[in-house]
């Protein structure tokens, strides 16, 4: 059985990645994201620190153009090991 999807392709689709506060942590999210969304520009990221700065939250907005496209994308985010949530 085929899911049908709730999100129309393609569209502009955010993405929150959480990871601790480290150096290279923003450019290895970065380099993620344009492997799936090549033409993700990174002037459109946004960075937010917590409360305390331990962890820094990083927003992208790909322009996704298949569920399988954002499936992978998730995927290798999650799997990263900078990452600690990807929302």
């Amino acid at each position: 059985m085929i899911e049908a999807s709730l999100i129309e392709y393609p569209c502009d689709f955010p993405i929150k990645i959480l990871g601790h506060t480290r150096d290279g942590y923003a450019q290895a999210v970065l380099e993620v994201v344009q492997r799936h969304a090549p033409d993700f520009d990174a002037k459109a990221m946004t960075m937010k620190p917590s409360k305390h700065g331990k962890y820094l939250s990083v927003t992208c907005t790909v322009r996704a153009t298949s569920r399988e496209q954002l499936d992978a994308l998730y995927r290798e985010l999650c799997d990263h090991p900078l990452v600690v949530m990807v929302l």
